[in-house]
């Protein structure tokens, strides 16, 4: 498998630094990477000449880094599984995963993963990677994923999530009907009675999500959601603590008669692709299993592409 490589050319202002200066500082490369290229098969090139981090750079320089083929877990294994892909290009893909489909193997769920039907793609694209999941969702929630290729991406598009440049947006069906827009700030930790349940309380750890209702009927309401934290089970969490859990949630309190699981759709990601710069936005459309309960609903908002947390009360 061919080696992924990262390409840069020094500019003025990047001049007569170290070449671990300039890839830890100017280009966020991580310790550990740095480590993993040194010890486990990667290369660093000056002017295509192989060097170590303690040469140094001039402007117009050309540095290029090849990454090291990525050891990918005994245990996971790729399998042949339908993906549905939405954006991709040389250090991320977005996909979509169904509801009901585990992200990652476990105990209960060992195979048949988004994470298996990905490192078949990757074996079909001769790609030397293994799973790096940037968001995740739980079994039970369909939508967007976004999985970075190589290490490097992963890093980056991580602390992206962790500093709220990387926006989550979904989309939920809940019993009741809530005002037609607010705020939930309130913390969220583990249920004392629970290994999985999670609950709001005052020593959890902060949690903020935006909402705005689109439709509704008597009954349910559509809600569409922002998230400016990611904790464990949030949106089930705050939605429950106010009094509209999602449909299908059985773990909240959600009624059931109508769906499996819970109502939840990563519909939107908003990025900035960290190695080009390039903004994108990235949508998938609702399950269509929804329509049926969606169907009588009385459309309450008409700008449902546009859901900026400033414009939420």
């Amino acid at each position: 498998m061919n080696k992924k490589e990262l390409k840069w050319r020094v500019r003025k202002s990047e001049a007569n630094l170290s070449l671990r200066a300039f890839l830890r500082e100017e280009k966020q490369l991580s310790k550990r990477l740095l480590s993993a290229i040194k010890f486990q098969g990667g290369e660093i090139f000056l002017n295509d000449v192989p060097v170590t981090v303690r040469a140094y750079v001039k402007e117009g320089d050309h540095v290029r880094v090849c990454l090291p083929n990525e050891q990918v877990s005994s245990s996971l294994k790729p399998q042949n599984i339908a993906l549905t892909i939405h954006y991709e290009d040389t250090d991320l893909l977005v996909v979509e995963k169904p509801a009901m489909m585990a992200t990652i193997p476990s105990h209960d769920h060992p195979d048949h993963t988004l994470a298996n039907a990905v490192l078949n793609y990757y074996q079909k694209q001769d790609i030397a990677a293994t799973f790096h999941a940037v968001n995740r969702l739980d079994r039970g929630t369909s939508g967007l994923i976004m999985i970075a290729k190589h290490r490097h991406a992963h890093d980056l598009l991580s602390k992206a999530q962790q500093q709220g440049e990387l926006k989550r947006y979904y989309s939920a069906v809940v019993t009741g009907v809530p005002k037609l827009k607010g705020t939930i700030n309130a913390p969220i930790g583990r249920k004392a009675s629970s290994i999985i349940e999670r609950e709001v309380r005052a020593d959890g750890k902060p949690a903020l999500t935006y909402y705005r209702r689109i439709a509704s009927n008597q009954k349910e309401s559509l809600l569409q959601l922002e998230l400016q934290t990611g904790r464990t089970h949030q949106i089930r969490v705050h939605l429950q603590s106010i009094g509209f859990p999602l449909l299908g949630d059985g773990l909240y309190g959600g009624d059931q008669r109508c769906f499996s699981h819970q109502a939840l759709h990563c519909y939107q990601l908003t990025f900035t692709q960290p190695l080009t710069g390039e903004r994108y936005v990235i949508k998938s459309p609702l399950p269509k299993a929804w329509k049926r309960v969606c169907a009588d609903m009385a459309i309450e908002d008409t700008n449902q592409d546009f859901f900026p947390s400033k414009l939420v009360d």
